[in-house]
């Protein structure tokens, strides 16, 4: 296997400008993840901007926006712990041990754990990472324009699982995507195609101000609407460090949950939530021999944080090797390297192995920053909850506001963020998903693209997109992921109906 492009990676992340972007990077997603319900996505939706407009590389401009990622995922366990809310979905399950030892007076002594629990799900989703990305982009001499058009359709079948409970909702957001990816003068025509009108809108919808309109706008919205919430936070932390007897104990339910994190990130479409959802009822039905689950023990706590670390370097698996985004915020991170004018899929390791490679080996240097930050700072970070919201609404305004700004320098395109920030707050109200409107709008314009270049080969004969081996394993595979839930409710269904007749 070759691994050259891990040592150009080293060579790129261990530069000290980029040493520097993953140490402000991790800072300040730790403090983004630590703000309940504000997630990695806001925090990459806000830096995206200042990263293009400063004049960053593509390389360094992923390492920062990666760093932002698993720093959140690191942070998002101080609300839980110490508020008893997530910090994202991924959290949920850190709060069911979580806040208990808090609770007793250990709340400390559970920051630690989980810093260290985090740690060592990064490390090993960082190896398997390495691992599993030239093995996916040696099929890359076997993509054409058919095959990246059936990838995309594999993409949008894994849409199922994103919202499984909600899958019309799914469809809707996925549609209203595809829609606005369509704005703009049409490439191969050069017909206006829903402009209204509006000049502004003739190279289509700029994807920061959809990006930051959905999330960071939406999500200032929404904080705005529960600010008469309260919460007790437990400001007695008790002591910093984990006990030995503790980390031992944890040690084999952490390795197993990064494993189990790792391959759930690699599904497109899962995410943190599920990861550690599974990776906790594992632990719980191999560990819990006594009952303690949920009560403060501390294999509870130690098996959730250790998949989303897993979970989060797993989805950049299918995001750099085959363009498909493996959870929301790497939905966000492959419209970034399309800002730059980089196709991501399976040629990118082959034809930019320094933006895989940087940021492979950046998330191996970031778990260590990571580390060395939480253990010593983490009452610092815990000071991030105690930001009231008549601060925190106008930072994050202010900021989308100067970021769309100083990218496009549009007054318009101010006004036009706003206004899709109003109507991403309507939809999350009506309890629509952002992420599957976010991949259609990314994958869409992609999809188009490649087919009408299959169809341009094949003089128009659509028999080109079931031709090739790789492309009918993508149809099979899209056909397997949609199909699999459905039968699977199916199934839980009929078994309830069973056991209702039957009691």
């Amino acid at each position: 296997m070759n691994f050259e492009y891990l040592a150009q990676g080293f060579g790129v992340a261990l530069t000290w400008q980029n040493l520097l972007i993953g140490f402000v990077g991790c800072f300040i997603g730790t403090m983004v993840g630590a703000l309940p319900a504000i997630g990695p996505i806001n925090g990459i939706a806000l830096l995206l901007p200042i990263a293009y407009t400063m004049g960053l590389p593509p390389e360094s401009t992923m390492i920062l926006l990666a760093s932002v990622y698993c720093g959140a995922e690191y942070g998002g366990r101080i609300s839980s712990i110490l508020l008893n809310v997530p910090g994202d979905a991924g959290a949920v399950m850190t709060a069911m041990d979580g806040y208990p030892m808090a609770r007793q007076g250990r709340a400390g002594e559970a920051l630690a754990l989980s810093g260290l629990s985090s740690f060592v799900g990064g490390i090993l989703g960082s190896i398997g990472l390495a691992l599993f990305a030239p093995l996916l982009a040696g099929l890359a001499i076997g993509f054409g324009p058919a095959e990246y058009f059936v990838l995309m359709v594999f993409a949008f079948a894994t849409l199922g699982s994103m919202v499984g409970d909600q899958p019309v909702k799914t469809l809707i957001g996925c549609t209203l995507g595809l829609m606005l990816a369509t704005v703009g003068i049409d490439a191969t025509s050069g017909a206006y195609r829903f402009t209204f009108d509006q000049p502004e809108l003739g190279d289509g919808i700029e994807f920061v101000v959809l990006v930051i309109g959905l999330f960071s706008i939406s999500e200032a919205l929404i904080i705005l609407e529960h600010q008469g919430r309260g919460f007790t936070m437990i400001r007695d932390l008790g002591r910093m460090t984990a006990q030995w007897a503790d980390v031992v104990k944890c040690t084999g339910t952490a390795l197993r949950s990064s494993v189990i994190g790792f391959v759930v990130g690699v599904l497109p479409g899962t995410g943190a939530s599920v990861s550690s959802a599974i990776s906790y009822t594992t632990a719980k039905r191999i560990s819990d021999t006594e009952g303690t689950f949920g009560k403060g023990d501390v294999r509870g706590l130690a098996a959730p944080e250790a998949a989303n670390n897993a979970t989060a370097c797993g989805a950049f698996v299918p995001m750099l090797t085959l363009g498909v985004p493996g959870s929301g915020t790497t939905a966000v991170m492959l419209g970034a390297l399309m800002l730059y004018n980089i196709q991501p899929g399976p040629m990118l390791l082959a034809e930019r192995p320094e933006i895989v490679g940087g940021l492979v080996a950046s998330l191996f240097v970031g778990n260590f920053i990571l580390l060395a930050l939480n253990l010593p700072l983490v009452n610092i970070f815990a000071r991030v909850l105690t930001v009231p919201n008549w601060l925190l609404v106008p930072g994050i305004l202010v900021l989308s506001i100067v970021g769309v700004y100083s990218t496009h320098a549009s007054v318009f395109s101010i006004f036009l963020m706003l206004g899709i920030g109003m109507i991403g707050w309507l939809l999350r109200k009506a309890g629509f998903d952002m992420a599957p409107l976010i991949l259609g709008f990314v994958l869409g314009r992609v999809m188009e693209v490649n087919l009408r270049n299959a169809l341009a080969i094949s003089g128009g004969d659509p028999s080109i997109l079931f031709q090739s081996t790789i492309s009918i394993v993508l149809w099979v595979m899209a056909a397997g992921v949609a199909i699999l839930p459905w039968y699977l409710s199916y199934r839980t269904k009929k078994r309830i109906r069973q056991a209702a007749l039957t009691a």
